[in-house]
């Protein structure tokens, strides 16, 4: 299957699952609506609280307390020791009503509405059917074994989620191994929390009535608070370290927007090599600061290339960089990255290999004698030295899938 036909099959079923939902719950009228209404207000409100980071810092919409509630209802088997009536279709309904009053003005990612939908049906249709023939009857809202087999329906819809999740990746920026190790890196952090809330908040709901919503979503509150405090900080880093990326353009030591070309290139790679999220930020950051060291030359290196220059000045001006990078106070990583890009690769970390190899398909691509692929095929004959077979196949892999765009300045 094909990039987007893929896509547009994710946004089919999800559309058609929630024109099934909606017209099922038209037609039979909704069930226990004072429960619908306080499950959709929570939804809303979590959705409401949404922050969605700007595309260029590779950030994520976060909706924490939507999601929660968004799993509660849909593995809700009583109220206050009374059984609930409701079922799967009324749970996406509810969910995608909720979802879209929450966000007006803001609309969510079609990607992450598609998989709220998903994720929201596969648990309804694995519980509620249980739970409606009383197949889970002998099971108490308050038993163990009842709390074990939410958490296990838990794990697989947040499993199936990150399958998905990785698929509509890949279909965007390929590397579907590398974004599927990405998404279960997050559940044992952010994720389990929301699944962990979910459940948590089913079984009070269950034993205690509606009141307990708002007190069991407290806490992820206050996680999407500090979420948004950790992203702002971000952001700010990374607009103070393209700022000092672009010194050097500024300087006329670099072509303009080869820092971000590199940038954006070098994380492509680092995804399709399977790099966390960590070492993708590392590899991103040190891309945007690797030519800095130029600004100690006295003579610009003509046209900023670094590629064409002697070893041994490579390694200085290298050096230098990585110098002016531990005085910035970044992470050291992107510092040693930065001064380790022009040794031999034998003796590098992966992430000054990838920072290695896409700078100089950068300054060889850039040169009129040269073009993108006489560049590719001159890295490949210098792979017994200068670059990784794997880097330079990476690289060839995602040129092949389309330059990706560099972010704005």
């Amino acid at each position: 299957m094909t990039r987007e036909p893929l896509v547009r099959g994710v946004y089919a079923v999800a559309g058609t699952a929630a024109v099934a939902a909606l017209a099922w719950t038209a037609w039979r009228g909704v069930e226990q609506p004072h429960v619908a209404l306080a499950y959709g207000a929570l939804i809303a409100l979590g959705e409401a609280a949404r922050r969605r980071p700007r595309p260029s810092a590779g950030g994520r919409e976060t909706a924490p307390v939507g999601s929660a509630g968004t799993l509660a209802y849909a593995l809700l088997g009583e109220v206050g020791g009374e059984p609930t009536s409701h079922g799967a279709p009324q749970v996406v309904a509810v969910v995608l009503g909720a979802t879209l009053a929450g966000a007006l003005g803001r609309p969510p990612a079609p990607d992450r509405l598609a998989r709220r939908i998903l994720g929201a049906g596969f648990a309804a249709v694995c519980f509620q059917p249980l739970h409606t023939v009383g197949a889970l009857g002998r099971w108490p809202a308050h038993s163990p074994c009842y709390g074990v087999f939410l958490l296990l329906l838990l794990a697989l819809t947040a499993l199936c989620d990150a399958v998905l999740a990785a698929a509509l990746t890949r279909a965007r920026h390929g590397g579907y191994g590398a974004a599927l190790r990405e998404e279960l890196r997050t559940l044992p952090g952010i994720g389990s929390a929301i699944g962990a809330t979910g459940a948590v908040m089913a079984l009070a709901v269950a034993a205690a009535g509606l009141w307990a919503l708002p007190v069991f979503c407290l806490p992820l509150l206050v996680t999407q608070l500090s979420i948004h405090r950790y992203e702002a900080v971000r952001a700010t880093r990374r607009q103070t370290i393209a700022s000092l990326a672009r010194t050097t353009e500024i300087a006329g030591y670099t072509p303009a927007g080869h820092a971000r070309r590199v940038a954006a290139l070098s994380r492509a790679v680092g995804r399709e090599l399977g790099l966390s999220g960590a070492d993708l930020t590392v590899v991103e950051y040190a891309a945007l600061m690797h030519d800095i060291g130029q600004l100690s030359l006295l003579d610009p290196v003509p046209a900023g290339a670094t590629e064409p220059l002697p070893p041994e000045q490579r390694r200085r001006i290298a050096l230098l960089g990585g110098a002016v990078v531990r005085q910035t106070g970044v992470a050291p990583e992107v510092a040693l990255v930065v001064e380790r890009q022009a040794d031999p690769y034998r003796d590098q970390p992966l992430t000054a290999r990838i920072v290695r190899t896409v700078n100089a398909y950068d300054d060889l691509a850039g040169d009129p004698a040269c073009g993108p692929l006489r560049a590719l095929e001159r890295l490949r004959l210098a792979t017994a030295y200068d670059h990784e077979p794997r880097v330079v196949e990476a690289l060839a892999t995602v040129l092949a899938r389309g330059r990706p765009a560099p972010p704005p300045p």
